[in-house]
């Protein structure tokens, strides 16, 4: 019995350790004068709230004279 708890709560400290890592979020940039690569680094982030994080990142914008655009699309890698 006194195996199994131990072994129990081992396990159990190993999936919480094992959780939050470093994580990388990708950015492309597009616009008009071309497209560009950026890469962010997430330290000891759940896989969720990198995604998260990542996804609200991306984004589309335009300039308020509608003479410019970007787009910024961010995936975790």
């Amino acid at each position: 019995m006194k195996k199994i708890t131990i072994l129990a709560v081992a396990a159990l400290a190993i999936s919480f350790a094992s959780c939050k890592k470093d994580r990388t979020c990708t950015c492309v940039t597009t616009d008009t004068s071309g497209s560009s690569t950026t890469t962010i680094t997430l330290k000891k982030a759940k896989k969720k709230d990198a995604k998260d994080w990542c996804q609200k990142t991306s984004n589309v914008s335009t300039d308020t004279g509608g003479t410019d655009s970007s787009i910024r699309d961010c995936k975790l890698s």
